[in-house]
């Protein structure tokens, strides 16, 4: 703050990254604290001087998924599919010292950039420059706990990355008892995060939802984060977790979940298409 007491962001870093214009938007609350966004699209915030501290709301539920995959500070063999500004894969090293991690972004730009202005040295973060699904191709059958999704150019996660073909082939790199966790967009009849239910039912036996009610209800647009697994769900741990968030979120599974995605097609390659268009102005600029 200022002398007057006004909330006042600090200057903002801009650049040219492979896909487009990349900034960086100091946070005004928080001296380490820093809002990437590409294409004035809000992809990460981070606070460099605490991972732990998680802006975005389907951020802090992707956290809740993280720390229920094992037992308390044990380390986490961690898939990170989009790359952002690191966030959640910073989260897991503070709160997971040891764990292996790997972020796979597609702009090599981009990770320059957050290398430079946001570093992460010391987290054991590796960062590879790719495509995400053929990154799959790279990892070992059985070798991943954690695999999460949240892959978007621009506003939009890719086609290639929504259909069951692609979830089948992330299945496959889990280890007994791991989770798969994907960032899904979309608002009004919910078709979309529908059919990514669709998708993931058709290849794992446990499947949950973890998303606001507005959202839920088509009253707004919004991320629903999707998890799935071989193994049981920790369903009502997530749920206790979820409803104690500044944003209160429910827990679709079961029947539940059944009843949300009924009638929706498994989308399959050739036939897949990018998540919906956000309204104007929905993940842009923060606030000054």
């Amino acid at each position: 703050m200022d002398q007057r007491g006004l909330r006042v962001a600090r200057a903002a870093v801009t650049a040219d990254v492979d896909h487009g214009t990349a900034e960086l938007i100091g946070d005004p609350d928080r001296p380490q604290g820093w809002t990437l966004l590409l294409d004035g699209t809000a992809q990460s915030h981070v606070d460099l001087d605490d991972p732990t501290h998680l802006e975005f709301e389907y951020v802090r539920r992707l956290a809740h998924v993280a720390d229920l995959a094992a037992p308390a500070t044990a380390p986490l063999r961690a898939l990170h599919l989009g790359g952002g500004a690191w966030t959640l894969a910073r989260y897991v090293a503070a709160t997971r010292p040891g764990s292996p991690q790997r972020v796979v972004e597609l702009d090599a730009g981009l990770v320059d950039l957050v290398a430079s202005r946001l570093p992460a040295d010391g987290t054991g973060i590796e960062v590879t420059v790719g495509d995400a699904r053929a990154a799959l191709a790279t990892v070992a059958p059985g070798s991943v706990d954690l695999l999460v999704l949240d892959v978007f150019a621009g506003a939009r996660t890719p086609a290639h990355l929504t259909s069951v073909e692609f979830v089948r082939a992330a299945a496959a790199l889990l280890a007994e008892g791991g989770c798969y966790a994907a960032n899904v967009a979309d608002g009004g009849t919910l078709a979309f995060a529908r059919a990514q239910v669709a998708a993931a039912s058709a290849v794992f036996p446990d499947v949950a939802v973890l998303a606001v009610p507005q959202l839920i209800t088509g009253r707004r647009f919004g991320n629903l984060v999707l998890v799935a697994s071989m193994s049981p769900l920790p369903v009502a741990e997530l749920a206790r977790r979820t409803a104690g968030d500044p944003f209160p979120a429910r827990v679709l599974a079961g029947s539940e979940l059944r009843r949300f995605a009924h009638g929706a097609t498994v989308p399959v390659d050739g036939s897949t298409t990018p998540s919906p268009l956000p309204p104007p102005g929905f993940f842009g600029r923060p606030p000054a």
